[in-house]
């Protein structure tokens, strides 16, 4: 009877050493203690990935503001800090005070352990659709205040927060050359397609994704010096056909009007959230990253 209970506790030790000597990524990523040092590189790709090098948007500049702070994720490689620095001095000539920035990436990026499924690479940022009323906020306000959704209830139209300012700070964005893709809701797509007569090849870059009414997240594209970024996704443009994507974002919004006329997709079997990571998982210099000391 001894030798069976030896054995059992040791094979139940067995089971449990992996798990405990693997942790879950989004633990050790979401735990760091600082950045690391040396030259910026995104390392992965945008949901399975991590950044070294990361520097810190500074929580108030003079045409910005970052929110949450608690969450400590406002950093980010260096060239996603100049983007957000100059879009928002940009959103102070379209009749803005600037922009209220929410989450860009930990210090390390890599999976959270809250929230998003990318966000991993110091590539990605959410600006609030929020105008601000002030660039003074205490930290504590900064954990209160909420956006605000510029989606009709329905969600088959842009409401009255939706302003001429909203879609020429987007549209500046869009423009970047070092803009990827910017995710937001089918129905800011199409009021800016309208708006436009579908004519612009920086509409392509505008990706109707839910739950993206009360902020637009705008993704950028693998940095130089950074030979291990990848980006999965397809082209912005191999998905648009002629019309740069317009007449799918209306289509969207038929679907919403007619549930019913959706066709059916059958979900990714194989999906993960990156919060299932195991640290093993992640891309060998990403485990090398979470380890530096």
């Amino acid at each position: 009877m001894i030798r069976k209970f030896i054995l059992t506790v040791a094979a139940i030790a067995g089971l449990a050493m992996p798990a405990m000597a693997d942790p879950l990524a989004k633990d050790v990523f979401g735990n760091e203690p600082g950045p690391t040092g040396g030259a910026p590189v995104a390392i992965g790709s945008y949901s399975k990935g991590c950044v070294s090098g990361a520097v810190q948007l500074p929580e108030t500049g003079p045409t910005w503001q970052a929110m949450r702070l608690s969450r400590n994720r406002n950093w980010a490689h260096p060239e996603m800090v100049k983007f957000v620095m100059g879009l928002s001095q940009a959103a102070t000539k379209m009749g803005w005070r600037g922009l209220y920035v929410g989450d860009m990436s930990q210090m390390r990026g890599g999976p959270m352990i809250s929230g998003h499924a990318s966000h991993q690479l110091g590539l990605d940022v959410d600006i609030w659709m929020l105008p601000p009323s002030s660039l003074n906020l205490s930290r504590s306000q900064r954990e209160n205040i909420s956006s605000i959704s510029v989606v009709s209830k329905n969600g088959l139209s842009v409401n009255g927060n939706w302003s001429s300012s909203h879609a020429a700070i987007i549209q500046s964005a869009a423009m970047d050359p070092r803009v990827d893709r910017i995710f937001l809701d089918a129905a800011i797509k199409v009021a800016m397609c309208d708006a436009n007569r579908n004519r612009g090849a920086w509409l392509q870059k505008l990706r109707p994704t839910p739950n993206h009414d009360y902020h637009f997240h705008v993704r950028l594209n693998c940095p130089a010096g950074s030979p291990s970024c990848s980006n999965p996704a397809s082209p912005v443009a191999a998905l648009s056909g002629n019309d740069n994507g317009c007449g799918a974002a209306r289509q969207e919004l038929a679907y919403r009007a007619r549930p019913s006329t959706r066709p059916k997709g059958k979900p990714n079997p194989n999906y993960r959230h990156p919060r299932s990571f195991r640290l093993s998982e992640m891309p060998r210099q990403c485990q090398a990253v979470a380890t530096a000391r």
